[in-house]
């Protein structure tokens, strides 16, 4: 890879490497922070403030103020996230806010705001007083359509307009951005030495690719990292740093560009931490299942254990309607293999823009991957959940069953439509139940 990327670029992600802990934005942290956290986690406070010191965990939120305290990162629970906003042809606020309720509601660690049509500033500044968890923007769609409304073409937004947005988003008091500060002349380069099916899917990452091209200039968010991190820090805003070049088709998987851009995250991660600002990577995309544990692993070396957050990954290309369940698949692989923040994936991925029930579908699907994984990491207090419903059921504890599913709700409605004369069995089985069959059978 020396050939595309460079030595020089090569030489400065092999020191990352070895690059010690920093605080990693740690100056910034209250301590009633860490507390709730680890009240929530069922950690202990020092094992988490140690990892908050190394990066390896990041933490948001407001103890008793409006945005819910959140830890994400090695040994905490596995957090899921859910993307809402508008577009040209949907820039109704009031959508958007209903999409809001459902996703906390159901569930949702996190929500970030994708909005690109309508009032984007009201949008988000709506959006935040409401939202009750950590919230996340990517400025560079704003930039983009601003210039295209201005200019003509988003190819005319420069450095400057871009820094602008960037800390409109920052001041009105979002906790994490996503910025697509791996998208380089060199990581394009790979890209294009190992030609994709599907090029450039990420909207960030191909907005990008393109100003670099037109203009022949580098990105300035990784020309110019240092001042953005100064703005981070200025109003204490986390940087996720986005998957550019992430693969958006099953064949695009672990490709050179894919890889490179990695490597560049890595040494950017390794800078925010020695500016005090707290990183997390994100990650593919588009993967066949046996290349998940791989890439976790890959990532988690290359980034110094920042925390990985992912969207999915999609399993197989061919399932639109139902890739909700194709990404859930993917992300309890990836979660189990190490990841520690799931982006939900809703039934209208590839279609369209999500309803208030693709939302919740969707919020719901990656919970449980997001579960299924923490058992497998030993979270605390994860499989314990699960052996209290296996008892509620073993005893015909319908309500107990009922408030232990992650879905209550669900459970209610289906029972309540589906009764059956004994109201100790379900409708699936009645006078046959399995259970009452093993009780007599041990009575006996």
């Amino acid at each position: 890879m020396k050939d595309v990327l460079g030595e020089q670029q090569i030489q400065a992600a092999d020191a990352s490497q070895t690059a010690g802990h920093q605080l990693a934005g740690w100056d910034s942290v209250p301590a009633d922070l860490i507390a709730a956290i680890a009240r929530d986690e069922g950690v202990d406070e020092e094992r988490l403030c140690d990892g908050v010191r190394a990066g390896t965990i990041i933490v948001m939120g407001q103890p008793g103020g409006p945005v819910k305290p959140i830890g994400i990162g090695t040994g905490l629970r596995t957090k899921v996230n859910a993307n809402l906003g508008t577009s040209g042809d949907f820039p109704e606020l009031d959508d958007e806010l209903r999409k809001l309720e459902v996703a906390v509601a159901t569930g949702a660690d996190a929500v970030m705001d994708l909005s690109t049509g309508g009032d984007i500033d009201a949008i988000r500044q709506a959006i935040r007083r409401e939202c009750p968890v950590a919230l996340g923007t990517v400025p560079m769609y704003q930039a983009a359509g601003e210039a295209q409304d201005k200019y003509g073409s988003f190819e005319k937004m420069t450095a400057e307009s871009i820094f602008g947005v960037i800390e409109r988003h920052a001041a009105d008091g979002v906790d994490f951005q996503t910025l697509h500060c791996g998208v380089t002349q060199g990581t394009v380069a790979a890209l294009e030495s190992q030609p994709r099916t599907m090029g450039i899917v990420s909207r960030g990452g191909s907005l990008l690719a393109r100003w670099m091209k037109v203009t022949g200039q580098e990105n300035p968010l990784y020309e110019r990292y240092d001042e953005l991190l100064a703005i981070l820090k200025k109003y204490n805003v986390l940087v996720s740093l986005g998957d550019g070049l992430r693969p958006g088709a099953l064949a695009d998987a672990s490709d050179r560009g894919q890889i490179a851009e990695t490597i560049v995250l890595g040494e950017l991660v390794a800078r925010a931490r020695e500016a005090g600002v707290q990183a997390f990577v994100e990650g593919p995309g588009h993967m066949p299942m046996d290349q998940i544990a791989g890439n976790v692993m890959l990532q988690k070396r290359l980034c110094h254990d920042a925390p990985f957050y992912v969207l999915g990954p999609l399993v197989t290309d061919v399932a639109p309607g139902y890739d909700h369940i194709t990404g859930a698949i993917g992300g309890a692989i990836c979660a189990a293999a190490g990841a520690d923040f799931l982006c939900y994936v809703t039934p209208a991925e590839h279609l369209g823009l999500p309803t208030p029930q693709d939302v919740l579908d969707g919020v719901m699907a990656s919970r449980i991957a997001a579960h299924a994984a923490d058992i497998v990491k030993g979270v605390p207090n994860a499989r314990a959940w699960d052996d209290k419903m296996s008892q509620a059921r073993r005893e015909f504890e319908w309500e107990r069953m009922t408030e232990l599913a992650l879905d209550p709700g669900r459970v209610r409605t289906v029972r309540g439509e589906r009764a059956t004369r004994d109201p100790e069995a379900c409708s699936m089985c009645g006078r046959f139940c399995s259970m009452k069959a093993a009780a007599a059978l041990e009575e006996n």
